[in-house]
């Protein structure tokens, strides 16, 4: 990582640097705000408050997306609470062990590389269930809640969504793991539990299973009719309804529902190859099904 060390005590800030370079960093070090605001292409920032007379807001904004970590002498208003409402990550009192500052450091870059990649997962869910989550109810969900749905998809999507508007921490689990029963047996009750394959327990397994879910909030989906009746089950059916004919679909079937709703996401060339057939094969498979493509 690239670390900035803001520290007009010089023989400190070399001693911090030097540490950390042993450790694969590159440090750059400088004694007053004013110069540390002339460039802002570093991952972390250690800010010194002892700096008299400095003004510290300047220096927060501009490296507002740096790990900032503050360096004090003593904890006041000025020197910690001020500038963590304006930014700043955390603080390490001095004198303090490199050891603990190294563990702040990772313990926020980890922080930030996993909020980032929760956003893209937000942005990537948000996007693949946009078309399916349109007219459920999540206000009046009964938990535990089972889903019967031939496309996965569309139970994914609900528990994901309910989860979403609910503020809960989401654990996923799949059945056809061998240590399932044992980690749904560790959650705590106020967590969303979302578990699949369903279909895969046998009836007399699945009362162990219900006996863990007990006090415990939790959706289950299955691919295949489900006939327990103690609980809430919805039943979830795909538009085209050829995901839910509980059999493999025939070819030609598939091959019509590929080309109704795609064919406006794909260019002719693109989709007559993902269909593994020619575009004039495909021009055909139009006229055959009477389906226009709108221009």
């Amino acid at each position: 990582m690239k670390i900035l060390i803001i520290e007009n005590e010089v023989y400190l800030a070399q001693s911090i640097a030097t540490k950390l370079s042993e450790l694969g960093h590159i440090c750059e070090m400088c004694t007053s705000t004013r110069d540390a605001i002339k460039s802002n292409n570093y991952d972390v920032v250690l800010l010194s408050t002892n700096i008299n007379g400095q003004d510290f807001n300047p220096v927060i904004e501009t490296f507002k997306r740096s790990i900032i970590i503050l360096m004090v002498s003593y904890i006041s208003n000025d020197t910690v609470s001020k500038p963590l409402a304006a930014g700043a990550k955390d603080y390490i009192l001095k004198p303090f062990m490199i050891e603990e500052l190294i563990r702040k450091i990772n313990h926020y870059q980890d922080y930030e590389k996993l909020k980032k990649r929760n956003v893209a997962y937000d942005k990537y869910l948000t996007h693949n269930f946009a078309s399916l989550i349109s007219g459920h109810n999540f206000e009046n969900v009964e938990l535990p809640l089972f889903i019967s749905s031939a496309y996965q998809k569309h139970a994914d999507s609900f528990a994901f969504e309910y989860a979403k508007r609910k503020n809960l921490p989401l654990f996923f689990i799949t059945l056809s793991d061998s240590k399932a029963l044992d980690e749904i047996e560790s959650i705590t009750e106020n967590a969303l539990i979302y578990i699949i394959d369903l279909q895969l327990l046998k009836k007399s397994e699945r009362k162990t299973l219900y006996a863990l879910l007990e006090n415990k909030k939790a959706i289950l989906s299955s691919t295949d009719k489900i006939e327990d009746d103690d609980y809430p089950l919805l039943e979830i059916k795909s538009e085209s309804n050829i995901f839910d004919q509980g059999e493999i679909l025939p070819i030609e079937e598939y091959v019509k529902f590929i080309v109704l709703n795609y064919q406006h996401k794909f260019p002719d060339t693109e989709l007559s190859k993902k269909l593994g057939i020619s575009r004039k094969s495909l021009w055909e498979k139009r006229k055959k099904y009477d389906i226009v493509k709108k221009k």
